[in-house]
């Protein structure tokens, strides 16, 4: 039997990370190969140096083919940055015959499709909800319904074609082709949401380098995306700043000193570390890191509770907040998230896993896991469509060779 590989390249504003796993069976892959590579020429998720960002793609790719022993020459790829924006379409048809069939369907997803979009800007997802017939809503396939109108709402996300293309122009400097572009906190939906949460109505939220990225779920459709400009490289900038340490310094001192919450932190807990223009380790107070901490990561989720409150969504989330991204590794940010927003908030990581997992074990590899799954989802349904054709050809044979046989 043929192996069913999927790739995956997630290209984040601090790291790309290339995977490559083998299908085992619905909902489970085995990790054949991994590749992490830190991020140059990228800022807030767009590219700003085609050459540094190609580089550090290029070799993220490389590591993961000789891990796994296999070439890459096509990858589904994330995408962020604040160029992206997204508006809810709705679109209607008419039905003539009264039965709905894949024409109709087609008819009314091609309406939906077709909205003025804004010069330099090109579509990335149009998502699909649910279908109403004749004003009955959350009807999911209606192939075969009666009915004489068909509407359907759909979520449709947007980005810059400038800053597509320029992240395409470094993929392919590594000499592989982009499948699908897949917005960063869809991908987290896939791996990090349970259904019985996107059913109830949850919002993921993924705190990278970078940015703040957010997807709601409500009856297990996505209703509202967003990118915020702000994520865990403004902490670490904040806190080389203030303590006047080079930005990898501050780096290290946020993973193993940090919290969100300063009320934890005793008055006379301290560190040491060096800094500029000194050559002996000083010493610092961990409160006080913990406050300048705390008052970034407190921005971060008010420009989350704004985005809620501006989508109009906000009583319709009794799921509450799953947190994942690099920046989620903070102790403390999960409750910080909960007194912010007044909802419950779960920090979340890649489940169903095999092979080469150990450094993927981590909510800073969601989206990168994510990807894969959105793969997976993708190959089988091009597969589904690949055999309904098959049979659709089949029976136009026969239905051929019958016709021949009348008189």
């Amino acid at each position: 039997m043929e192996k069913r590989i999927v790739v995956a390249i997630d290209v984040g504003t601090t790291k790309v990370c290339t995977l490559i796993a083998q299908i085992e069976s619905e909902n489970h892959m085995r990790i054949l190969g991994v590749g992490i590579e830190p991020s140059q020429g990228i800022r807030k998720g767009s590219v700003v140096d085609i050459p540094l960002a190609a580089s550090s793609i290029a070799e993220s790719v490389r590591k993961a083919e000789r891990t796994s022993g296999l070439e890459v020459t096509s990858a589904i790829v994330s995408v962020a940055g604040s160029h992206i924006s997204s508006i809810n379409n709705k679109a209607t048809v008419g039905i003539v015959g009264g039965v709905i069939d894949h024409y109709d369907v087609n008819r009314v997803l091609e309406a939906v499709r077709a909205i003025p979009v804004p010069h330099n800007k090109v579509i990335i997802h149009p998502l699909q909800r649910t279908f109403s017939v004749d004003g009955v809503d959350g009807i999911r396939s209606p192939i075969g319904m009666f009915g004489s109108r068909l509407d359907v709402e759909a979520h449709i996300i947007i980005g810059s074609e400038s800053s597509i293309e320029n992240l395409r122009q470094c993929i392919m400097t590594a000499e592989v082709e982009v499948n699908q572009w897949v917005l960063n906190p869809l991908a987290d939906g896939e791996t990090v949401l349970t259904d019985i949460e996107k059913q109830m109505g949850v919002i993921v939220c993924d705190i990278g380098g970078g940015t703040t990225d957010l997807a709601l779920y409500i009856d297990s459709d996505v209703w509202h995306t967003n990118v915020i400009p702000v994520g865990g490289s403004h902490i670490t900038s904040d806190i080389a700043q203030a303590f006047h340490l080079p930005i990898s310094q501050a780096e290290e001192v946020k993973k193993q000193h940090g919290h969100a919450l300063p009320d934890y932190i005793g008055e006379e807990e301290y560190f040491y570390c060096k800094t500029f223009g000194k050559n002996e380790a000083a010493k610092f107070n961990r409160k006080e890191l913990s406050q300048i901490i705390h008052m970034r990561t407190e921005e971060i989720f008010q420009l989350v509770l704004q985005e809620i409150k501006r989508s109009g969504y906000d009583n319709l989330l009794p799921a509450g907040m799953v947190l994942t991204g690099g920046t989620a590794l903070l102790p403390g940010i999960d409750e910080l998230a909960s007194n912010v927003l007044k909802m419950p908030v779960r920090i979340a990581k890649p489940e169903n896993l095999t092979g080469m997992i150990d450094q993927l074990n981590s909510p800073a590899f969601s989206t990168s896991v994510g990807l894969l799954y959105w793969a997976m989802i993708m190959q089988e349904s091009t597969e589904t469509q690949s055999k309904k054709k098959i049979g659709n050809e089949s029976l136009d044979k026969i239905k051929t060779f019958l016709r021949n046989l009348l008189p």
